[in-house]
């Protein structure tokens, strides 16, 4: 059977990619660190819906702890694997660069780029000897196309992680596997909370800031057998901010 693995689902983004990849009927691996009730939640919004879940707990910018976590899960699942990864984990520690500490820096790249490195590299050893395809999905950022002001690590790090995923779709191509990349604007989540959205929404075209479901329907797309010949591309969903 396959899955599908979605980093950082337990919130946001991650929670609503997660209950839509659930709506196509494949089950859904649940990523995430410290908030197991969250995490629980997106679980049990799955399968009240009649859709099939389980949690994977680890920290992505551990390596040992993503090949331990991966191993466990195929050992229980001789018979599966996962076709599908969603890469939307990730963190932000905002401040000016000449204000920011060392780690700082290195906790957003060591989780946000890092984290995605060695996840696909991991899965990737599976997907392509099966040559039955496989879908890669990365969660970049406005911040990572066009930079933006106090984010100097997340946007290095998102920045980052498309250069890779241009790389990257090329390497596997020829395996029927595609990786493209989604870079949301300002979406309505727990991340955005704090700015001042009166303001930014002045600046979007669209006038309002994007609903997490919609990044999700795009990354359902992205997943589908639909979207076989689209691959090493970056998807702005801004609302007409950046294009």
């Amino acid at each position: 059977m396959k899955y599908a693995l979605v980093t950082g689902a337990s919130r946001g983004i991650g929670k609503a990619v997660a209950l839509r990849l659930a709506q196509t009927g494949m089950p859904i691996i649940i990523n995430y660190l410290k908030n197991k009730e969250a995490a629980l939640a997106v679980a049990d919004e799955i399968t009240r819906n009649g859709g099939q879940a389980e949690l994977l707990p680890f920290d992505l910018a551990s390596p040992q702890q993503t090949e331990a976590a991966l191993d466990q899960w195929e050992q229980a699942h001789p018979d599966d694997y996962i076709s599908v990864l969603v890469n939307n984990g990730g963190i932000r520690r905002d401040n000016v660069m000449f204000m920011m500490s060392d780690e700082d820096w290195h906790q957003v790249l060591d989780t946000t780029l890092n984290g995605y490195f060695y996840v696909t590299r991991r899965l990737l050893k599976h997907m392509m000897p099966r040559k039955r395809g496989g879908r890669i999905i990365n969660m970049a950022s406005l911040s990572g196309v066009k930079g933006l002001p106090g984010q100097t690590n997340y946007s290095a790090a998102k920045a980052a992680l498309i250069g890779s995923t241009k790389a990257l779709a090329q390497e596997v191509a020829a395996r029927s596997i595609t990786v493209n990349a989604i870079a949301p604007g300002f979406i309505e989540t727990d991340m955005t909370k704090e700015l001042p959205q009166d303001e930014l929404k002045k600046m979007i075209p669209a006038g309002r800031f994007g609903r997490p479901e919609e990044v999700a329907a795009l990354v359902a797309f992205l997943a589908s057998d639909e979207a076989a010949y689209i691959t090493g591309e970056v998807i702005n969903i801004n609302g007409g901010l950046y294009t």
